[in-house]
């Protein structure tokens, strides 16, 4: 019988979780074993997953699980360096050469394990099968909202925080325009048509944010685009990959400008392929703005757990994007599973 061990997360600020109550009884119904970890910060609580029949284990017990258990969380795992001996289903952010992600295949090939990267399982058409990207757009243009408003009061923009519901986190915001007394920002938004473009439209719109949407045919020519640069804030939502354009060169800092914010929602700052040069790092949720220019300010957010401001919305939709995939986890070398496997293989080989 196959085995799916839905670990706790481990990572500050980290709520979410890849499957519902719902859909562990929906797997369970069709033969697959389900044990959930108990959480002590999962946003949707264990006693769910208790009703739906699920196997409850300790939190943070996933490393002594059956061998055969396939190990299911988003988010990272403790860097302990330690083997990994299991099949783990996650976010790895391994393959676009982040130092981390390399140290994590090694962790791998060390253990003999295997990682099911969440970001490579894609149908037959390479398109992904889940994404928390339309939470990830949401919650990123609102960071970046909120790092413009505090720039009115020149100020750099403090913690932010989880919101029960995105009705919340935008009357938030809609109360501190109000206390603004200057003209709604203009913003550009590049990957406008997809899932985290679409969540960034629709915050900023909310808003009353005058929205430039970009999308591959505005980007197409490669570049330079100044028009970046009469923007009061920048929305980045395409991945960092070989080819991308660079939106944001180093000299963006020093030049004459309009931009003010720079939120970008992709967050691929280590990779080589980044299209932002400014800066280097990600940011977090105690510090969600970094300063990279004084005057003019110019501040760049990157928060690369977006949606987990949103923890309950976001799991939900998540959760039922993946489900369908995770019902054939019984032909682990067939469809999305096998790419996902022909993948890691790929990179496992290279170390």
């Amino acid at each position: 019988m196959t085995h799916l061990w839905i670990r706790a997360e481990q990572r500050d600020h980290e709520e979410r979780v890849g499957l519902t109550p719902e859909g562990a009884e929906a797997l369970r119904a069709a033969g697959i074993r389900v044990t959930v970890e108990d959480s002590s910060v999962r946003a949707i609580a264990t006693q769910g997953y208790r009703a739906a029949g699920c196997e409850i284990a300790p939190e943070n017990s996933w490393p002594e699980a059956p061998n055969d258990a396939i190990i299911f969380g988003l988010k990272e795992l403790p860097e302990d360096g330690t083997p990994l001996t299991h099949r783990h289903i996650m976010f790895g952010h391994a393959y676009k050469g982040q130092p981390a992600g390399r140290i994590l295949l090694e962790r791998f090939k060390a253990g003999g394990g295997t990682l099911y990267d969440l970001e490579y399982l894609v149908d037959t058409d390479g398109r992904r099968v889940a994404a928390f990207g339309y939470w990830a757009g949401y919650a990123g243009a609102a960071v970046a909202v909120k790092c413009w408003l505090a720039q009115q009061s020149s100020a750099i923009a403090g913690p932010v925080g989880v919101y029960p519901a995105s009705a919340r986190m935008l009357e938030d915001l809609q109360t501190q325009m109000t206390a603004v007394s200057a003209q709604p920002p203009r913003a550009i938004i590049i990957g406008a048509l997809g899932r985290v473009g679409s969540g960034a439209t629709d915050l900023c719109t909310a808003l009353g944010v005058q929205v430039t949407r970009w999308d591959m045919a505005e980007t197409a020519s490669g570049g330079p685009f100044p028009e970046i640069l009469e923007h009061d804030i920048f929305l980045n939502c395409i991945l960092a990959q070989p080819g991308t354009p660079v939106f944001v060169p180093a000299s963006a800092t020093t030049a004459a400008r309009s931009l003010s914010v720079i939120g970008d929602i992709a967050c691929d700052p280590d990779s080589d392929f980044s299209p932002i040069k400014v800066y280097d790092r990600v940011t977090s949720w105690d510090a969600p703005a970094l300063r990279v220019h004084d005057a003019p300010p110019l501040d760049v957010t990157a928060i690369d757990n977006l949606p987990s401001m949103l923890p309950v919305e976001s799991s939900q939709d998540y959760a039922s994007q993946l489900l369908p995939s995770l019902a054939t986890l019984d032909k682990l070398e067939d469809g999305v599973w096998g790419r996902a496997k022909a993948r890691f293989d790929q990179h496992i080989g290279s170390l």
